[in-house]
């Protein structure tokens, strides 16, 4: 491996060079891996090095600094190289570049995180984590498990070697054998005896499972169903000797079992054993692993062009790691236009080389260390872009340890990174999921993006530069790219490591490896939990067309266009502000819905001869419109509701307790998170279409009564003397409460559907448009609470986004009605403030730029050209390169086209009326919201 380019080394080249010289860009490299090369200065000895130091001494009043005997450390005013005594310069450092996987036999105590299949081995591979090494160990199965898929041929015919249907199945190369299994079919309330058709490889049940009528179980991946026979909980601790797995746990079943009788009311055999099991993964406590965030930073001379790993043209300039063992490097690649030395963080590690064939491979040596690497959007741009550019430079592929798998997921292709000694997490998937963004996190960010995510979780967010990445300086580089992977680690080790210990829970209860888990919609997750139940408890898990075919009833009549029945209720709020308003909200009030009328796919509208206690689901008009079996638990009320008590009536609380230690308390925090995300997605997930449980039935009877309980619940309110203001979906806004009208009225509630209601948040004041799902509160906390208003969409220039936080931080100054009247005039002075300075174009474009992502090539858009298209093809006719993805930045202007892009856009070119409209656009629902016109607000202004 060649050596790289030593920061002394830079520094002294850089002092002769003339800085006013301009800067060069990259030329397209050539697939040589001398390519970018800049001069090969080197240190032939250790004397030489100091030699150079002491010239830079002169020339800079610099200091040489003899530490110990143990190592010399050479000074500047800038940074101090240590180079330790026992490195010899002039001899290069020989290192086993290929690093092998730790294969084990047996496992005493460590973390399974992965299940995987090897296709080499035709084996399920398992990846385990050992706290002890901080390593990975892998371990074949022992099990002599095989794929297959179930059928209701009956296993005799598979004698018949005449029959066409069993001839293609038998001769099959690939097929193994067949046995007989009994199942419990819970959608027709029958056991079953079906034949299991055994294959060597998963390939083949793809192929076989179109040669029979009926096929069960033939979609799940292998892997996954490695996990579901085995009752494999990732995660979790186990030690394994030969085929035996021993989950590794201390909590004693019988000592627990009063206290969940008494905490959950459980006194049912079957859902008892359903608790023990929740329990062992709540209170198993974590552990923290070994980790590696990394970044890269892509050279590209388009401004705003993300580089495409595909084409890989350009250079990787950088790439920084940071650890959470301590380790803080960034590996930049030297080039010519590197501006001088100024202002380097001093606590980072900084290797420069003149290859970048050398640097990706010094890298990828570093990254096999350990067992956990971190990006984010590593699987489509930062390991796709690197394996792309590692492959063009001659690296060899096996060397790399890095496999990109293209996965289709119905329309849209993705990527997905695997690394060879390594589990990857890319942290864009997880943040990018909805049920996290929503319930584990309460929508705190907006946007899935690293800047927005980091600025909302950890208070701090990307570094922000004054000129294009390509073009800034050493320092400006390093800090960039180092900031990026530092909160990319931190997104995992703030507050207690929530995010790691989150990610942990979630796999636990869903059933899923690490990777899986990170990569998947909380639909998967929940459908991989109720699967891994069917198979525990002996259950057929059901086809889906099964299902609707005998699920499908429908009574309602969808209001939302595209939807297949009624939904939840949402009321009409009045106009204007109110004072103390107390929002009621039904905690968790589907899945408890779904608990107490024993909503299942299996219980909803029973065969009357299989059933002997059948109630009634009645909607808000008193029509009875379903039917349901209460013989026993359905599997999804059981575990939907066992989740929801779970969290309600013990985990929240464990999470606030005192008397617990910080730690224990945190990580009880994280369970109800975990739980949260579970059972406030479980509704929607069953509710759609797309999901593999999918019951219409079901869904339209859970949105049925949480109308009827919603609107039952608001005439109650009426009845007592509560002024209800608004109500959607679970919650009621209730203006100027009596405390005891509210007890009341939640003991009512309790005695008549056996619901919780509680007090959700307190607002110093409400201001509603008199829209549905629009109004801005003020929470007694001082923080705002905004719901959809037009002025914090994504695509608001910052300079109407930042008149409407500052429009929003004035009404939070608002203590009683007469603080009104002032506010709205600070919002009339601060709105003509603004106006002038349209008028007079006394801002940048930058302030007033407009942000579209194309989502399409410029030759597909063809019915209607939008206006940031336009903008697109202005450049495009410049000569630059517009592909999809591109974000374009655009000016409204009084030209023909109505819009210039920002690169060719002039302040004079402005069209201010645009401008105004978009202000009134973005302003109008809030000024609403306070009882004023727009009119009456710029009354006293010049705008027109």
């Amino acid at each position: 491996m060649g050596k790289n380019k030593s920061l002394l080394d830079f520094i002294s080249k850089k002092s002769s060079l003339d800085t006013s010289k301009k800067d060069k860009a990259y030329d397209t490299p050539s697939n040589s891996s001398d390519s970018f090369q800049g001069t090969n200065n080197k240190f032939e000895s250790q004397s030489q090095a100091e030699t150079i130091h002491k010239e830079l001494q002169e020339r800079r009043s610099d200091e040489y600094i003899s530490k110990d005997e143990s190592q010399k450390v050479l000074g500047t005013s800038i940074l101090n190289i240590v180079i330790p005594s026992n490195i010899n310069i002039n001899e290069p450092i020989k290192k086993t570049f290929f690093k092998r996987r730790l294969f084990v036999d047996t496992i005493s105590s460590a973390y399974l995180l992965q299940v995987d299949y090897d296709g080499d081995a035709k084996k399920a591979l398992l990846i385990f984590y050992d706290p002890q090494s901080h390593k990975l160990m892998f371990l074949y199965d022992k099990t002599g498990h095989k794929p297959y898929f179930l059928t209701d041929i009956s296993i005799d015919k598979f004698n018949d070697k005449n029959n066409p249907i069993i001839k293609k199945i038998i001769s099959h190369p690939s097929f193994d054998h067949v046995e007989v299994v009994d199942k419990i079919d819970l959608l027709y309330n029958v056991k079953r005896t079906l034949t299991k058709v055994v294959t060597k490889d998963p390939l083949a049940v793809r192929t076989l499972r179109e040669r029979v009528a009926k096929a069960w179980e033939a979609d799940i991946r292998y892997h996954i169903n490695y996990i579901y026979d085995n009752l494999l909980v990732p995660g979790f601790p186990y030690s394994i000797t030969g085929a035996e797995f021993k989950e590794l746990s201390t909590i004693d079943n019988e000592s627990i079992i009063e206290n969940l009788k008494k905490d959950l009311g459980i006194d049912d055999e079957e859902l008892m054993d359903v608790a023990i099991h929740f329990l062992k993964l709540f209170e198993v406590k974590w552990f923290s692993p070994r980790r590696l965030a990394i970044d890269i930073e892509v050279y590209t001379p388009f401004e705003g062009r993300i580089p495409s790993p595909e084409a890989v043209e350009y250079p990787i300039m950088s790439i920084a790691v940071a650890s959470n063992d301590g380790l803080k490097k960034v590996f930049v690649l030297y080039r010519e236009n590197l501006k001088a030395i100024t202002d380097i963080p001093n606590d980072i590690e900084i290797e420069i080389y003149d290859s970048e064939r050398n640097m990706i491979s010094d890298f990828i040596y570093l990254i096999q260390d350990y067992p956990i690497i971190l990006t984010f959007n590593g699987d489509n741009f930062d390991f796709r872009y690197l394996f792309a550019r590692a492959i063009k430079l001659d690296i060899d592929k096996e060397l790399l340890g890095i496999e990109i798998r293209k996965v289709v997921k119905g329309s849209k292709t993705e990527f997905e990174a695997k690394l060879r000694t390594s589990l990857h997490i890319d942290l864009y998937k997880f943040f990018s999921n909805k049920a996290i963004q929503t319930y584990a996190f309460e929508a705190r960010y907006k946007e899935a993006n690293l800047d927005s995510i980091a600025q909302a979780l950890l208070g701090v967010g990307k570094v922000q530069l004054d000129e294009d990445l390509s073009k800034v300086s050493l320092g400006d580089l390093v800090r960039y790219n180092f900031r990026d992977a530092q909160i990319t680690l931190e997104l995992t080790t703030f507050s207690n490591e929530l995010v790691w210990k989150l990610i942990l829970l979630l796999m636990r209860i869903s059933k899923l490896g690490l990777e899986d888990l990170v990569r998947s919609t909380v639909s998967i997750w929940i459908k991989n939990l109720f699967y891994w139940e069917h198979r525990r408890r002996g259950y057929l898990i059901p086809r889906k067309d099964d299902i609707l075919r005998l699920k499908s009833k429908k009574v309602t009549e969808a209001i939302i266009k595209g939807k297949k029945y009624a939904g939840a209720i949402v009321m009409e709020p009045p106009q204007g502000i109110f004072f103390n308003v107390v929002v009621l909200d039904f905690a968790s009030l589907y899945p408890s819905i779904m608990k107490r009328w024993n909503l299942s796919y299996e219980t909803i509208d029973p065969d009357k001869s299989s059933c002997h206690r059948i109630g009634n689901i009645v909607d808000e008009n008193d029509k009875v419109i379903h039917q349901v079996c209460l013989d026993k638990s359905g599997i999804t009320a059981a575990i939907v509701g066992m989740l929801r008590d779970f969290r309600v009536k013990i985990y929240k609380k464990k999470a606030k307790d005192r008397n617990l230690d910080d730690a224990t308390r945190s990580w009880y925090d994280v369970v109800q998170r975990a739980m949260k995300v579970f059972i406030n997605a479980a509704y929607g997930v069953f509710g759609a279409e797309t999901f593999s449980l999918y019951a219409p039935s079901v869904a339209e009877s859970v949105t049925a009564t949480g109308r009827r309980v919603i609107i039952a619940t608001r005439d109650k309110a009426l009845e007592l003397g509560l002024h209800v203001l608004y109500g959607d979906t679970d919650s009621l806004f209730i203006w100027n409460p009596d405390e005891n009208k509210l007890n009341e009225l939640r003991e009512w509630v309790e005695k008549t559907f056996g619901l919780e209601l509680e007090t959700d948040k307190t607002y110093k004041f409400v201001a509603f448009p008199a829209l549905k799902k629009n109004y801005v509160g003020i929470l007694t906390s001082g923080e705002i609470d905004v719901k959809g208003m037009v002025g914090k969409k994504r695509n608001t220039p910052n300079f109407i986004k930042q008149l409407f936080s500052y429009i929003l931080k004035q009404l939070s100054t608002i203590e009683e009605p007469e603080d009104a009247f002032k506010v709205i005039n600070e919002i009339r002075n601060e709105l003509e403030k603004h106006y002038i300075l349209l008028k007079y174009k006394l801002i940048t474009l930058d302030e007033i730029a407009f942000q579209t992502t194309l989502s399409k090539p410029l030759t597909e858009y063809k019915k209607n050209t939008p206006q940031h298209v336009k903008a697109a093809l202005m450049l495009q006719r410049y000569g630059l390169q517009i592909s999809s993805g591109d974000v374009i930045t655009y000016i409204k202007t009084k030209t023909k086209e109505g819009v210039k892009p920002i690169q060719l856009a002039k302040i004079t070119e402005l069209d201010v009326q645009k401008y105004v409209e978009a202000m009134k656009t973005s302003l109008e629902q809030l000024f609403t919201a306070l009882n004023i016109s727009w009119e009456e607000i710029i009354g006293g202004t010049k705008i027109s």
